[in-house]
């Protein structure tokens, strides 16, 4: 193997656990919307790291019946994202919040000049009406 393809075999790893955690963030916005069952079988797979043969045996169905399951729900739950943007907004809000503190200090940590202070005031106060 050479190291072209191990980075892109790294690269693929990385992206489909990012998916995985993205889809278990998303459970915890909107996981109440879905079935409890729905939920339980997510919960299984995602947060359990179950596989879907363990999963079909712990509900007595088949492996592509929980495969299906998992697949209906994760587009519900992109969907429900893409519609409502809980976890985009609360991303957005935690960043602001990041930026509004990083202001707060460099305003302690400037006392002395006072129309820079001012500026930095304002700039707190805009960041804090867009929220």
């Amino acid at each position: 193997m050479t190291a072209s393809h191990f980075f892109d075999i790294i690269f693929l790893v990385g992206e489909l656990m990012e998916e995985r955690i993205k889809i278990s963030i998303l459970m915890d916005y909107y996981g109440i919307l879905l079935t409890d069952k729905q939920l339980d079988i997510m919960n299984l797979y995602y947060n359990d790291d179950l596989s879907l043969s363990e999963i079909s045996e712990i509900n007595n169905t088949s492996r592509q019946a929980i495969h299906d399951i998992i697949k209906r729900c994760n587009k519900l739950l992109l969907d429900y994202e893409e519609k409502l943007k809980l976890m985009n907004n609360n991303i957005i809000f935690e960043q602001a919040k990041k930026n509004i503190i990083k202001k707060i200090n460099t305003v302690l940590s400037n006392a002395t000049n006072q129309s820079s202070l001012i500026s930095l005031i304002d700039d707190i106060k805009k960041d804090i009406m867009d929220l």
